[in-house]
């Protein structure tokens, strides 16, 4: 059995600095560490439990399949926020039949992201 100690999800972007200004200045996320040198340098940001690792450099975007999912406190402000910045929003935060709350916004690449608020009455929030 593999012992796993940490992980991250990695991003090969098309334009590293324009995809370090989206995670770190437009969303906001925090710096984990970052290394190299240079515009394909890398940079790791924290994701709640888990990071986003954006380094190199890739001709072609990132699969439509690859999507990514962050829990956040409050999508309402979380909308007001990212479409204050210019973020594109696929879709402001709707309820969904399972109960979360649910945004979607796109990376420069068009990396789908949803923003995802969990109420405090969901089962999720709850222990058996």
């Amino acid at each position: 059995m593999v012992h796993v100690l940490s992980s991250r999800t990695l991003l090969r972007p098309t334009d590293p600095e324009r995809s370090r200004a989206f995670y770190g200045e437009k969303l906001g996320l925090a710096v984990y560490r970052e290394f190299g040198t240079g515009p394909e340098r890398g940079t790791v940001y924290f994701l709640g439990g888990g990071f986003l690792e954006v380094a190199g450099r890739s001709e072609t975007p990132p699969s439509p399949a690859v999507k990514l999912w962050l829990q956040v406190a409050d999508a309402k402000a979380a909308h007001e926020e990212l479409a204050a910045a210019g973020v594109e929003v696929l879709r402001p935060p709707v309820k969904e039949p399972w109960g979360l709350i649910e945004m979607w916004v796109a990376d420069p690449d068009g990396t789908e992201i949803a923003l995802v608020e969990i109420p405090a009455d969901h089962p999720l929030r709850s222990r058996p």
